[in-house]
């Protein structure tokens, strides 16, 4: 997803501390006072759980890193884990404009911190906070487009260049005093025209609740104007299930099979490129005919297999092409 970046040994990401952000202390023990309104607000809580780990130096980190990567010591990785959260809250509040719901956004970071942990390398002269930072801010991004409307609009890489770029540029072209077509757009951020329309609809749109009334007695809702054309949802349920069950039934059977009877089946039978007769019977030092012949034997066997074994449950109409 995300390559280690080069940078210098021992640099870590720099950003501001989060008193600064947030206006006020948050390693400090709360008031009474302070303590009601902390119980109230999930970030403050949180912020005030995390406070009480400290960052790392260099050899911390190396001794740490290394112990879980070569020996899979558990508490290495919280220690490791535990010392980057405040980490991921700063690289969360960058978007906290985007996406309302901050404490989403840490959950997801976290997600990418651990991520980094597993693929860090500690001989390249990068810093963990360095590295992961780049996978925590993967992770938020992904998250943010994925979940920025009810209908997604940022599920490519291109559209989420777009989505995170596009005021950005047309407000930079305007103070230019360049009017920002769709086209000139498409080609400033090196994406296809059809990507930047698709884009400046779905963010201009609004999501529309199918619940809403469209006349003014509020008799009918949009729900009630939509055709349908697929099965109900019990009855794809009920075929779903169904499914699973078939196929756990099958491969019951084929446990039951020996060398020969299980290489027909899954080579010939059911395989996308079936097989040919003469192949299998090279393979097995046998004739064609006699081939030919296990294979009828063993598709008659699989139906009443198949047939007996889901008796109960539906009437079973099972054939295969030999």
């Amino acid at each position: 997803m995300v390559s280690q970046p080069p940078g210098p040994a021992g640099a870590a990401p720099e950003s501001e501390p989060l008193e600064a952000i947030l206006g006020e202390k948050t390693s400090k023990l709360p008031s009474r006072e302070e303590a009601k309104l902390v119980s109230l607000d999930p970030l403050r809580r949180y912020l005030l759980e995390i406070s009480q780990f400290e960052p790392l130096t260099v050899e911390e980190e190396q001794v740490l890193i290394r112990r879980y990567q070569q020996e899979g010591d558990q508490e290495a990785a919280y220690r490791l884990v535990t010392s980057n959260l405040k980490l991921v809250v700063k690289i969360a509040l960058i978007y906290r404009r985007v996406y309302n719901n901050v404490m989403d956004l840490i959950q997801e970071g976290n997600i990418g911190l651990i991520q980094a942990l597993g693929r860090f390398d500690p001989d390249k002269g990068t810093r963990l906070p360095t590295y992961a930072s780049w996978w925590i801010k993967a992770y938020i991004i992904k998250f943010i487009t994925d979940n920025f409307r009810i209908v997604r609009i940022g599920t490519t890489n291109q559209r989420r260049k777009l989505l995170f770029n596009l005021r950005k540029e047309k407000e930079k072209l305007r103070l230019q005093g360049i009017e920002p077509t769709t086209s000139l757009i498409a080609k400033k951020l090196d994406v296809p025209v059809k990507e930047v329309r698709a884009v400046q609809h779905a963010i201009e749109s609004s999501d529309l609740s199918l619940d809403n009334y469209i006349d003014p007695n509020r008799t009918i809702r949009h729900a009630d104007m939509l055709e349908a054309t697929g099965e109900l949802v019990e009855e794809t349920l009920a075929r779903g299930e169904l499914e699973r069950l078939f196929a756990h039934k099958f491969r019951e059977f084929a446990e039951t099979l020996n060398e020969r009877q299980r290489a027909i089946l899954n080579e010939r039978l059911i395989a996308e490129e079936p097989k040919t007769l003469q192949q299998l019977a090279t393979r097995f030092g046998v004739s064609r005919e006699a081939i030919r012949l296990n294979q009828i034997t063993l598709t008659k066997k699989i139906k009443a297999y198949m047939e007996e074994a889901l008796k109960n449950v539906t009437d079973v109409e099972f054939a295969l092409i030999s």
